[in-house]
């Protein structure tokens, strides 16, 4: 059912506080036109690609549910009526379409998305899928949130285990769960996973109308506000045919 949503701004769960209650609200970035998976998303959107009989863009939100979220914000763009369509039966979580005229990129698709969005919320990459191993990724992420210390916490993984990956990575990671994104050609044992939890204080001062969110993470990074956890589960990135052909082949 795709309603509008105001929900109540909740805190994370943080040490110093006490508080337990997991974000209410979060968004699902689905505006990207999927070029590197042609043919496929020349007729489907990427995110409605399905992996072991779901569309990738409900893993996300069905993970979310799971959370407690009461209501996703999902940006689209490429596709738009088949991504309506899609969720014209979905009656949990409450769904909430940010439909963009133009590519915002990451960041600039977020900030579209903050009258919908709680104090703190989840942000989710719409092409990743990932496995939990005990605890939730999710609360994880809650777990290392400070309201007052904090401006974002990223789930990071593994270069070496990620599925569907080919690259350098992104981030180092201190033992106190201080990440230091990577500069020049040094090479960096994490990847971003596109999982992360935000306080919207990140989005007070935006580059401009379309911008990436690593912007907003180098800002926080420098002010000593970004924290990381390592996921702990499986992660798999449906970016490529390759990519789509491994994940499809590991959770079959």
């Amino acid at each position: 059912m795709i309603v509008t949503c105001h929900p109540d701004p909740v805190p994370a769960r943080s040490a110093r506080t006490g508080v337990t209650a997991l974000p209410r609200s979060a968004m699902v970035l689905a505006a990207g036109l999927g070029t590197r998976l042609r043919p496929v998303t020349e007729t489907l959107p990427k995110p409605l690609i399905e992996i072991n009989g779901r569309a990738l863009l409900d893993h996300a939100i069905d993970r979310l549910a799971i959370a407690g979220v009461e209501c996703v914000v999902v940006n689209v763009h490429y596709k738009a009526a088949m991504m309506r369509a899609h969720f014209a039966g979905r009656e949990h979580p409450r769904i909430v379409l940010s439909e963009q005229d133009e590519l915002l990129d990451t960041g600039g698709g977020v900030a579209q998305g903050l009258p919908f969005l709680g104090e703190v919320f989840f942000v989710v990459n719409g092409d990743v899928v990932w496995l939990d191993n005990g605890e939730p990724a999710l609360s994880r992420l809650a777990d290392a949130f400070d309201p007052v210390d904090t401006d974002a916490v990223l789930l990071l993984q593994r270069t070496l285990t990620a599925v569907g990956y080919a690259g350098d990575g992104d981030y180092f990671l201190d033992t106190g769960g201080i990440p230091r994104r990577r500069r020049g050609g040094e090479p960096a044992p994490y990847l971003f996973a596109g999982i992360q939890l935000l306080h919207r204080r990140l989005f007070a001062d935006p580059p401009g109308r379309i911008f990436s969110l690593v912007r907003l993470f180098d800002r926080a990074e420098a002010a000593g506000r970004l924290r990381a956890v390592e996921h702990d589960g499986e992660w798999f990135h449906v970016g490529t045919p390759q990519g789509l052909a491994e994940t499809r082949k590991r959770l079959a």
